[in-house]
């Protein structure tokens, strides 16, 4: 059997397909667009035709997938908000039925991110560690004592769903001043917007509104660098918001190490610095004030680096009764 790992990340706007050697190395990767609009077995047969132009060996170690959620887990039925086609699909199982008799492991994209991260990223050789991925939205993974940790249904470590500003704007999960509606790059788009910014008087309100969360974060960043006040406002609004919600997750789980990734950490010292000034303004504790902050390491492989590690090291993360 190959020790070759067949890694997947599914996104809204792209899927990608590797191989993954046990060291975390892509030695092969493949990428298409997302169907915009595609149903179930649109979907499908993207992904598997994606899969039909890697090179696979006759044999796999295992197939590990990250994908949006919400999903069923550790069954991996998904039904990603930002894929309509995807109700209830059974990726798991249809994967499973491609690739008979080796393991295949479904998790939430974001938490994939973090667990790339803790294997071979920023995170390596941290005991309590958060990993986070700010972009179009704010999710995360947690490891405690060394290994993931899942929660009851799989979702531990969601702090985009951290209340941050209880008489904030409306979330997308009916909450109202969650993370996620204040520090997600459209959530951040649409706030400067209403204030008045005007990045590009050719980009009409709604073409901002869709774009990818990284487009839009990497706009908001270059004018908030050239010195636009609105753009730096909306940085440090963001800034703030994450610093508050790190240091609730901080003093619940005495965290070492928080890793930041996706579009909106490019913008580094914009964001990082309201980011430490108001997570040292809320870890008090002596405990709390050795937690460090820092980017993600990994670029755009980490998605498929982390669904690798579900099968190279899951004795860490992956569940052993899953």
């Amino acid at each position: 059997m190959s020790d070759l790992i067949l890694a997947v990340d599914i996104g809204g706007t792209k899927f990608a397909a590797g191989l993954v050697d046990p060291d975390g190395r892509v030695v092969a990767a493949e990428r298409v667009a997302t169907p915009q609009g595609g149903d179930a077995e649109t979907l499908w047969e993207t992904l598997t035709a994606l899969l039909d132009r890697l090179d696979l060996p006759a044999a796999l170690a295992g197939v590990g997938v990250g994908c949006g959620g919400p999903m069923t887990w550790p069954e991996g039925e998904v039904s990603p908000l930002n894929m309509g086609g995807w109700r209830g699909f059974p990726l798991r199982g249809r994967l499973a039925g491609r690739f008979p008799g080796v393991p295949v492991r479904v998790h939430n994209d974001a938490i994939c991110l973090a667990v790339a991260e803790h294997w071979r990223g920023a995170g390596q050789g941290s005991a309590a560690m958060l990993g986070m991925v700010v972009s179009t939205g704010v999710g995360g993974g947690l490891i405690l004592g060394g290994r993931l940790i899942d929660g009851g249904t799989g979702n531990a470590g969601h702090i985009g769903h951290v209340v941050v500003d209880p008489d904030g704007p409306a979330c997308g999960c009916g909450g109202n001043g969650c993370l996620e509606a204040v520090a997600r790059g459209p959530g951040l788009a649409a706030w400067a917007l209403a204030q008045g910014w005007s990045p590009d008087a050719a980009v009409t309100q709604g073409e901002l509104y869709q774009e990818e969360g990284t487009a839009t974060a990497r706009r908001l960043a270059s004018d908030a660098a050239a010195g636009d006040p609105i753009a730096l406002a909306a940085m440090a609004r963001a800034g703030r918001a994450l610093g508050v919600a790190i240091a609730s997750a901080v003093n619940l789980c005495d965290l070492d190490l928080v890793t930041v990734g996706g579009g909106l950490s490019q913008a580094g010292g914009l964001l990082f610095a309201p980011l430490e000034e108001a997570l040292r303004e809320h870890t008090r504790m002596g405990f709390a004030g050795r937690v460090r902050v820092v980017p993600a390491a990994l670029g755009q492989d980490a998605g498929l680096v982390g669904a690798a590690a579900l099968v190279a090291a899951g004795d860490r993360y992956w569940s052993p009764e899953r």
